[in-house]
């Protein structure tokens, strides 16, 4: 028998804000994270700028991602945890992370001239490491989780899977609970010439919070982003029963596997359509029980018409009624961490009664005909949001999200 599965615990680490409620403040403010790169010396690339996360960042590991990573579930923790008995054994986490071979930071100081290794047994250990396996290790350690580990590693889609397959782990019992989302940075010398290659970013140097320019017609490719979303899913009755705020619930997730193209979406939407469709279909819904949409949104001249196509395909005629939303316009596309923010961007927007704009939308491409709420937040109640992911090689991933009062509807 199925559970249903709720949200009790979120939190967010981004270019615009580092927690949920300054995030949301940001979202329906239209405030842009984008700036010019500060991490390392971009002068010598094509693209200059990206949404870098802001302040300073508290982690046993150099590593960004990782830092992201514990910052956003020391927050979801905290919230789950909120005058509410504890969470209890059997927990797992699921994460979205980059996949790397090796730390970025350990790379560069290998090259450097007169390189040692580390002194301490602990330090040469994790010299090199992959980050994705000291990430949930220290997760796993932190929090008590002590059922097997899982890793995304589907590009783009990576945080949408994440939070797809820990809805149906914990939906199936297989989990008690779950922290689950997506972490990622590639603002670094290797990510950002390794997509600047590809011209897939933008060159919209002088106007860096102008440059994520979803659906517009003068749109050159995407920001590079960076951050981490994460949540804690749990069964409604086990939430209700141990005294929990419950923020939204997961009803449905979809995915599908296109391989039209390494880094283009099939021309006319269909991998995108069937893991939305499917999405729906696992929830039990149909396309006119969906309130507003959570875009992929990237701002490339190939994604978004795609994307257009595939959201008529699964609406049909109320395709043009549908609020939709391009939370990257806001703060760049944060790879493999993206699903998972964007998530906690239709949750919180979905519970405020809003969704939040799409900026610099100012001449909106004529391929890009829905409605994308530009510049402006605008007021609109939401039972059920919609938010998809789309990465490179063909993986699509989306997800249901209902609200705070109708997960506590029936409850």
């Amino acid at each position: 028998m199925r559970r249903r599965v709720v949200v009790t615990g979120m939190g967010v680490v981004a270019p615009n804000a580092r927690s949920v409620d300054d995030f949301l403040d940001a979202l329906l403010a239209g405030r842009s994270g984008v700036g010019r790169v500060g991490v390392f010396d971009a002068s010598h690339l094509p693209t200059k700028i990206a949404g870098e996360v802001k302040g300073p960042l508290e982690s046993p590991l150099p590593d960004r991602k990782i830092a992201f990573a514990l910052d956003a579930a020391r927050q979801a923790y905290a919230q789950a945890s909120i005058g509410a008995a504890p969470l209890p054994p059997g927990g797992g986490v699921v994460l979205g992370i980059g996949l790397e071979l090796f730390a970025m930071p350990d790379l560069v100081a290998r090259r450097r001239p007169g390189f040692t290794l580390p002194e301490s047994l602990a330090e040469r250990l994790r010299f090199m490491q992959t980050p994705s396996d000291l990430c949930v290790h220290l997760l796993a350690e932190r929090y008590g989780l002590d059922a097997p580990p899982c890793v995304h590693v589907s590009a783009c889609a990576a945080g949408t899977d994440a939070l797809g397959h820990a809805l149906h782990l914990v939906a199936s019992g297989r989990r008690a609970w779950a922290m689950c989302g997506g972490t990622d940075s590639m603002i670094n010398p290797l990510g950002m010439a390794g997509f600047a290659t590809l011209q897939a970013t933008s060159t919209k140097n002088d106007a860096p919070e102008r440059a994520s320019r979803p659906f517009d017609r003068r749109r050159d490719g995407f920001v590079m982003g960076e951050g981490a979303g994460v949540l804690v899913l749990e069964p409604l009755e086990h939430a209700l029963a141990r005294g929990a705020e419950i923020l939204a619930e997961v009803c449905g997730y979809g995915r599908s596997f296109d391989a039209h193209g390494i880094s283009e979406p099939h021309p006319e939407g269909e991998g995108a359509a069937l893991a939305m469709t499917r999405a729906l279909a696992d929830a039990g819904l149909r396309p006119e029980d969906v309130d507003a949409v959570n875009a992929h949104g990237t701002a490339t001249p190939k994604n978004d018409p795609v994307e257009t196509r595939a959201l008529k395909r699964v609406l049909g005629a109320r395709a043009k009624d549908v609020p939709v939303s391009a939370t990257k316009s806001m703060i760049g596309h944060l790879i493999s961490a993206a699903g998972a923010v964007e998530a906690i961007a239709a949750i919180a927007c979905m519970n405020a009664g809003m969704v939040h704009p799409t900026i610099n939308l100012d001449e909106p491409d004529p391929e890009c005909d829905l409605d994308y709420v530009p510049h402006v937040a605008r007021r609109h109640p939401q039972r059920r949001v919609l938010s998809a992911s789309y990465g490179f090689g063909g993986h699509n991933a989306a997800i249901v999200l209902a609200s705070a009062e109708e997960a506590r509807r029936g409850a």
